[in-house]
């Protein structure tokens, strides 16, 4: 208990973060007397919010830092432990709860995710059974959940055995897909969800990001544009319901997306946002060597009434968990504690079981990949984010060779005549690192290329389409956006400061052309376009994977005609480094540069 000033101190400092600040002489106080009284009559809540997003398969420690055992033994000190709670409304009630939620993306492809895909069918993911024992309290649902479709999703959600936490998104239509379906009929896919704690009822909405459909494979899972206006309908619902202390957890690819969505929003009290992978720390948050944070913990954003809603996210690939202390006074969030932010994964303390069901087998999975050497390069290979969505890189041509390549000897088989260029859009690759001189492993196969994307053949593409398609690549070069593409077969000049094509996401139609492509030249000589204008002749045969094929990345030719050809894109680059028909084994500096050959040239 406390005395009544130590009490009045408190609720000034609640009071003075409010929108509508009650005083502690209002008639709101004037009999109370202790804090147990306030808890007893509902008025204070006190919520410990743990989060993350972005964990996306990074299952294994680097040292001493991340990895999901260490992640999950932290979680359940944050959790149980002395910082359960705000010190100042300690009492015998403990009327203040810990929940657990995640962002979204909590899978990705790559040489850990691909431990998961060699299990016996029906036996659970290995980034499922970690989670399932954390025991989420929500899950929203991100775009890479789809990168493999919705049955390996729905596989994904099935694996958590106990805990059954519901897959959030308000702005997703699952029925047209049979398995989500049957999940969503359980319970286990939802627009909300409401969390019973000791001090009432806690609403969580989920939403995804509106650009699923073209950024990952969804299929018949139907994605509204409207992303405000559901969320906004949920909220109404949980407040009919009872329910007023909102979470949104989204997955909408950055900070920014959320905060510009906050602005449209009522009655959501917090925002765990999720997809963008930013770090954000209090005056107090130790991070870990060499990280930086991009704004405070958490950011505040006015919603649609004017009132201050807090918004938290982190760094991914399990290094830091989320940590929100926060006060609500009658379902509306009044004082944050300024010792929250996020904490960093390291130390020893690791969670046994998860070390053993999990890293461990996962950890040698990706030790075999590791042993297989493919090959060697005698140049570094350029791999980064930055470099590989917004320039030419040796990495990225390396990789278009080889689609071009393998197609056009895979190609008769087909009966496809002839393929005269490649595309591999560089969000596909996702190394994000150079390749070091040396041996080149199949491990470092799956790293560049981790996705179960398939290599295909669009035909009969016409000239004036592909200029089209080239439109795509370049229109948002300025963002870093995955779309950009690495070639093979011909030589593309583009200004970057003329008109950017623009393509409407629901119904990709094309609603301003392009004026940034200048010149487009196949590596024959044949020109295709000169100074902007397209060329007459042949249509064009393009080499480039399914997910760009299905109209992925907006590229305009879904409605074309496309051939599978077998095999994933990973196997295409591993097959054409290694065998002899190909480069045997070498990667010379000479054939692949660093900085490239100048098959991209940029003019401003």
């Amino acid at each position: 208990m406390f005395r009544r000033a130590t009490l009045v101190l408190a609720l000034i400092a609640l009071a003075a973060c409010q929108d509508e600040p009650v005083t502690p002489t209002s008639p709101e106080y004037e009999s109370i007397d202790a804090t147990a009284d306030i808890l007893a009559r509902g008025d204070i809540f006190v919520l410990t919010l743990l989060h993350n997003n972005d964990g996306e398969s990074a299952l294994l420690p680097d040292g001493e830092i991340g990895g999901v055992a260490r992640f999950a033994s932290l979680v359940e000190k944050l959790r149980w432990g002395g910082e359960r709670c705000l010190s100042f409304f300690r009492n015998p009630l403990r009327k203040c709860d810990a929940i657990l939620v995640s962002s979204g993306d909590n899978f990705l492809a790559g040489p850990q995710f691909n431990a998961s895909l060699e299990l016996p069918a029906g036996t659970p993911f290995y980034d499922a059974v970690a989670l399932d024992r954390l025991r989420y309290d929500a899950v929203a649902i991100g775009n890479h959940e789809f990168d493999f479709g919705p049955d390996v999703l729905a596989d994904f959600i099935g694996g958590f055995e106990e805990s059954a936490p519901p897959f959030l998104s308000a702005n997703l239509d699952v029925s047209g897909e049979p398995e989500l379906a049957a999940l969503e009929a359980g319970g286990r896919i939802a627009r909300s969800v409401i969390v019973e704690t000791s001090g009432g009822p806690v609403g969580i909405i989920g939403a995804t990001t509106p650009r699923l459909a073209t950024i990952s494979s969804p299929r018949s899972v139907q994605v509204d544009q409207a992303v405000a206006l559901r969320i906004n309908a949920e909220a109404e619902a949980l407040e009919a319901s009872g329910v007023d202390r909102i979470i949104l957890i989204s997955h909408l690819q950055s900070l920014e997306e959320d905060k510009a969505l906050i602005g449209l929003l009522r009655g959501v009290d917090i925002v765990v946002a999720g997809g963008g992978d930013e770090l954000l720390a209090s005056r107090r948050s130790r991070l870990l060597p060499g990280d930086e944070a991009v704004d405070d913990y958490p950011v505040i954003v006015r919603d649609a009434a004017g009132h201050r809603v807090p918004v938290v996210t982190t760094a991914g690939s399990y290094r830091y968990v989320g940590r929100l202390e926060v006060v609500f006074f009658k379902g509306r969030v009044i004082w944050f504690d300024r010792n929250s932010g996020p904490v960093a994964v390291v130390g020893r303390g690791t969670d046994a079981q998860i070390e053993a069901d999990v890293e461990a087998p996962v950890a040698a999975s990706v030790a075999d990949l590791a042993s297989n050497v493919i090959g060697s390069t005698g140049v570094g290979l350029d791999g980064v984010r930055a470099n590989i969505r917004t320039r030419e890189t040796n990495l990225g041509n390396l990789i278009a060779d080889a689609h071009l390549a393998v197609a056009r000897d895979l190609g008769p088989s087909f009966g496809i005549a002839s393929v005269d260029v490649a595309l591999q859009n560089g969000g596909g690759i996702r190394n994000d690192d150079v390749l070091p001189a040396g041996p080149i492993t199949e491990l470092n196969t799956f790293e560049v290329l981790p996705f179960s994307n398939v290599l295909s053949v669009v035909e009969g593409v016409s000239r004036d389409r592909f200029r089209e398609i080239l439109e795509n690549v370049v229109s948002r070069v300025e963002f870093t956006d995955g779309r950009f593409a690495q070639i093979a077969g011909f030589t593309l000049e583009y200004d970057a400061a003329a008109t950017a094509q623009v393509i409407d996401v629901p119904t990709g139609a094309i609603t301003t052309a392009g004026e940034r492509v200048r010149s487009v030249t196949l590596s024959g000589g044949e020109a295709i376009v000169v100074d902007g204008i397209v060329q007459p002749g042949a249509p064009i045969n393009i080499a480039t994977i399914n997910f760009l094929a299905a109209g992925g990345d907006q590229y305009p030719m879904a409605d074309l005609a496309s051939t599978n050809l077998g095999f994933t894109y990973q196997q295409v680059l591993e097959t054409f480094v290694e065998d002899a028909s190909f480069l045997g084994g070498t990667v010379s500096a000479t054939d692949y540069p660093a900085g490239g050959e100048g098959r991209i040239i940029r003019r401003n």
